[in-house]
């Protein structure tokens, strides 16, 4: 569970309840169910037009994303270079072979593969960074869906006052529902602010920032796959590596794999 997500959606949730309270207000000044139907779901039926149809029913699961903590094993990885490094160094190469399937992360051990199998640098460098490419416009296909979405929902909201405004004109004869019509077909406006800003928007950010820390491993794992090809010196490849983390993992890692 990402507890940032959560803490970012309750707590977001919380501020908007206190703000409505804090003013005079009540939840049910805000709730309203044709503005429901016209900003969540008009705003999700143009994603039909937009993406195609495993796109528009699969974003509810990628939504889902947003919520689970992924480990893309950085630190792990790092180690394990360090390992295979220096057993290349000793034994060769082709000893990397045994205990590849042993390896779990597969970009890994299709990189190892290719090098036990003998392709040069430069073949490994492009098919590896071609299958990076393919990842990651797949993942730029669904942000860009929840990016869409996050874009359509405020037109819907102004789409949704207008028409309570057009039903408000309507009936101008009740001078008493006016203020209160008013108040509703407003409504729709603020739940197209919300989807946008409080949703569907942190949401595309918080899958990009994913898709940047998956494609940092697989660069990492890249680089470190190349160097023990070229047969750099494993305190080499664990200076490469290290870059690629955090400080805070680094500080952990750098003493275990530059150890003298």
């Amino acid at each position: 569970m990402d507890f940032a997500s959560l803490i970012g959606f309750v707590g977001g949730l919380a501020m908007i309840m206190l703000g409505v309270f804090s003013s005079g207000g009540s939840l049910g000044d805000i709730f309203d169910i044709p503005s429901i139907f016209v900003t969540v779901g008009g705003s999700y039926f143009s994603l039909w037009i937009v993406a195609p149809i495993e796109q528009a029913i699969g974003v509810w699961k990628i939504l889902g994303r947003c919520f689970k903590k992924y480990d893309y094993g950085e630190a792990r990885t790092v180690r394990e270079m360090v390992a295979l490094s220096e057993k290349a160094r000793r034994e060769g190469i082709l000893a990397l072979e045994d205990g590849l399937d042993d390896l779990d992360d597969k970009f890994l051990r299709s990189g190892l593969r290719l090098m036990v199998d003998g392709h040069d640098g430069a073949a490994i460098r492009s098919i590896m960074e071609s299958e990076m490419a393919q990842v990651e416009s797949r993942h730029m296909e669904w942000i860009n869906v929840v990016t869409q979405w996050a874009g359509f929902a405020p037109g819907f909201g102004m789409m949704g006052t207008v028409i309570g405004l057009i039903g408000m004109l309507n009936n101008l004869e009740d001078k008493s529902s006016l203020g209160p019509n008013m108040a509703v077909a407003l409504v729709t406006t603020l739940y197209g602010s919300f989807l946008a800003n409080w949703l569907f928007g942190p949401m595309s950010q918080k899958l990009q920032w994913q898709n940047n820390r998956e494609m940092n491993a697989k660069e990492m794992i890249l680089e470190g796959v190349l160097s023990i090809q070229t047969g750099d010196n494993p305190r080499i490849l664990a200076t490469k590596l290290l870059t690629y983390l955090s400080p805070k993992d680094k500080k952990v890692v750098e003493p275990e794999v530059l150890k003298d």
